[in-house]
């Protein structure tokens, strides 16, 4: 039997404490980052995932659906209730592509592209609340890059 000292300095460094663990860590810090972006994004309407969207095709004249699934780590069935729903909101089009009744094509609309102004200071507003120094923020940023790309390798082999 495991004694509970044991778990807390396990020979090889790695404990089953919840705070030692790093899926429990990148949870945490998702949900309270997520937290700092609800009041500013409810001011403009919109939740997170419809705001994640709106980043992709603020950066684009126009993607596919499985664009933006690719560019967020969405699937399909994730997906398209959001674009219903920013669809509905007059914040971008769905239309089918004409060479491809398969494929559709999801552009902003002006109220959509107009959005994109108010939505400007949210990022400095985030990173100052998170009160990392901006040196400290790109490296934490870049870290988590490089986790998500090894990980991602990684399950992908498996």
């Amino acid at each position: 039997m495991i004694s509970p000292d044991q778990d807390r300095q396990p020979e090889d460094g790695f404990s089953l404490l919840l705070d030692d663990q790093m899926c429990f860590a990148l949870y945490a810090a998702s949900r309270a980052v997520t937290g700092l972006y609800r009041p500013m994004l409810e001011e403009l309407g919109l939740t997170y995932p419809q705001y994640l969207v709106l980043l992709v095709l603020w950066d684009r004249d126009e993607a596919s659906v499985k664009e933006l699934g690719s560019a967020l780590h969405l699937d399909y069935g994730t997906l398209t209730p959001l674009l219903k729903r920013l669809e509905s909101n007059g914040l971008l089009r769905r239309q089918r592509r004409p060479d491809d009744e398969r494929a559709v094509r999801i552009t902003l609309t002006d109220e959509g592209s107009a959005l994109r102004e108010r939505a400007r200071a949210i990022p400095a507003a985030i990173g100052d609340a998170m009160g990392l120094e901006p040196e400290e923020f790109e490296r934490t940023r870049a870290t988590l890059r490089r986790l998500t790309t090894n990980v991602t390798a990684r399950t992908a082999r498996a």
